[in-house]
Parts: C-alpha cells; structure tokens; sequence
C-alpha cells in the first residue's frame, strides 16, 4: 500500500496550472531578444522548425514531469505492507539432501533429482509459515549447509547453491542425518524433524542410518525418508565442481525402499516414494502439515521510503531539459 507522510505538499502542483496561464498572460514571460547571425551575402540560420518544436514540447514535459516528481518526493512516499512477527517458537526442520552423482539422473519430468527436489522444498518454503528450515547435504560426506532459519531468503540462497558432486561419491545417509540430529538436539523448539531426501541406498559414512534414526527418536525428533526417483534406466549427466570433468550416460535406478522404511519407523516417521515433482510436493506438504505447531504472532508495520528514487528520476529529467535547451536548441541563459 502507498502512503504518503506530508500529503499536504500536493497543493504545490496547483502552482503548475497556474504559472503556465500567467505566461500565457505575459505576466511571467521573460524578455527575449531574437538574434540573427549570417554572412554578408550568404544564408542566414534557419530552424528546422518541425524539429526544433518537437525537442522544445519534449523540453516542457520533463520540467513538468520533473517538478511533478520532486512535489511527489516532498510528499513522503512509502510502500507500506505488513509483516508477521512470530513471538513462540515454531517447528524446526532440516532437510538432509543427496548430492551424490546419481542425483543428476533425469528421470522427474525432464529434471534432475535434486532440481525436482529444491523446486519442491523451495515451493514449501517460500512463504514464512513460523517454521524454521535448515539444510543438511550428504554424499562421501555429510556437511550442515544452513541451520534452522526463519530467513527464507537466506535459505532460499543455500538452497539455490546446491550442486551434484560437491561432496564426492558414495552415500552417507548415517552421517548426513547424524548432521541434522546434533543441530536439533540443542533446540528448544515444540517440534523437530529431519527429512531425508535420497534416491540411494547407504554405502559410506561411519554411522549406519538406522543408528543415527534411533538416536534422534530418543531426543525427540522425527525422521522422514523421500524416495526420490524411479526404478529402471535413466539419463544422466553433470559436471564435477570439483574437477570439472564431464560425465554422462545411462544409470540403472535401483535404490533399496525397504531400507528407507525401516529408517523412516526407526526415527518414529513415514517414508514416502516419489517419482515425480508433483509427488514430491504433495509428501514435503504432507510432512509440514504433520509437523506443524501452533504459535503466537502479531502484525508489524514496515515502511520502505520511496524518496530516493523519485528524487533522482526528478532530478535526471532536470538535466534531461537542460541538455536539449542548450546543446539542441543551443538557447543561452
């Protein structure tokens, strides 16, 4: 909504109408004196007068638009818009993501696994709903790439970094769900969760899943497991930012879902198989919806100031009328 702090300041646009019918009376009309320049016996200077009218009509309308603009500027302008402030403490949830190569196969509609997998999280996320969200990646190795935030630029930007590969083969799903466990274990958050997103079976890491689920069941989180992807051939292809190698082929999916259940009811969740964006959508909302706490909030009021760029779009057209005035119609003062 825009708002004005010194609405008052408008009545100065009156003085436009005013001053130009003032002109046209003569009363404001500056005294001009018409100088001719020429050669004895050659052509005197004549305006290109179609021009010459149009640059001076193009003239008169930045001034005008620019002193439009300033009384405008002078008048406060702010965008006002409301924003929820939560004073309770909401759920917190760490998504725990593969970015092992398999990763890139591209068997959800045209995109890769871990595309479809933050198109999804970023769908869940982009609204502020209370709940905080983190970011947890697992390959060789397993890394905390965002903690629990309420920022969802901020996580929207770690989210936006991710990258097949970065972390090397293999899949420590132990070590990355280990990751989330001991940043939400110190939390005072209602509710905590983590959510497994693979496409993989655990072959790596020194903690085995089942062992990292049954812990986090015992400090009160709650592990979900996302089956990402389909059974069966798939094209694959992405590059190693580690080495910029090329890689590209075929992969032949065939990911242990049993697995992933007995992870999912060992951390006290459900697993869920998804083969499409669509899907995924439909289990990341599922388990926020299950999650979900109720909080208490109040609306507060921000203000964003408008001032700046109006002043200098007035005073850019000032300078716009003054150059045509004196390098176009070469008018002197």
């Amino acid at each position: 909504m825009l708002i004005f702090a010194n609405p008052g300041v408008f009545l100065f646009l009156l003085t436009a109408p005013l001053f130009f019918v003032l002109r046209r009376l003569g009363i404001l009309r500056g005294a001009a004196l018409p100088l001719t320049l020429s050669d004895w016996g050659g052509k005197s200077f004549v305006w290109e007068r179609r021009l010459s009218a149009l640059a001076l009509w193009v003239c008169r309308s930045l001034t005008l638009a620019a002193f439009a603009l300033a009384v405008t500027a002078l008048a406060g302008p702010a965008i006002a818009r409301q924003e929820k402030v939560y004073t309770s403490h909401g759920t917190e949830i760490i998504f725990v993501i593969d970015v092992s190569p398999s990763m890139a196969a591209q068997d959800m509609a045209g995109m890769t696994r871990l595309e479809a997998a933050k198109e999804a999280i970023r769908f869940l996320t982009q609204e502020q709903n209370g709940a905080a969200y983190g970011l947890a990646l697992t390959a060789s190795e397993a890394v905390l790439a965002a903690p629990p935030t309420l920022d969802t630029a901020a996580f929207a930007a770690s989210l936006d970094a991710l990258m097949v590969g970065a972390l090397g083969d293999g899949s420590a799903l132990g070590d990355g769900l280990s990751v989330a466990v001991w940043h939400l274990s110190s939390s005072s958050a209602p509710k905590k969760c983590a959510v497994l997103l693979t496409d993989g079976e655990n072959n790596g890491g020194s903690i085995h899943p089942e062992t990292a689920a049954a812990l986090a069941r015992s400090k009160g989180i709650t592990i979900y497991a996302v089956g990402i992807g389909a059974r069966g051939s798939a094209p694959i292809s992405y590059s190693d930012p580690l080495t910029g190698a090329v890689y590209s082929g075929f992969l032949d999916s065939q990911f242990d879902e049993e697995a992933l259940r007995r992870i999912a009811a060992e951390g006290g969740g459900n697993y869920f198989s998804v083969p499409s964006l669509d899907s995924l959508k439909t289990a990341l909302a599922s388990i926020a919806g299950r999650e979900h706490t109720a909080q208490t909030w109040y609306y507060r009021r921000i203000e964003e100031s408008c001032y700046v760029p109006l002043a200098l779009t007035a005073l850019m057209a000032c300078v716009a009328a003054w150059l045509i005035r004196r390098v176009y119609l070469r008018e002197v003062l």
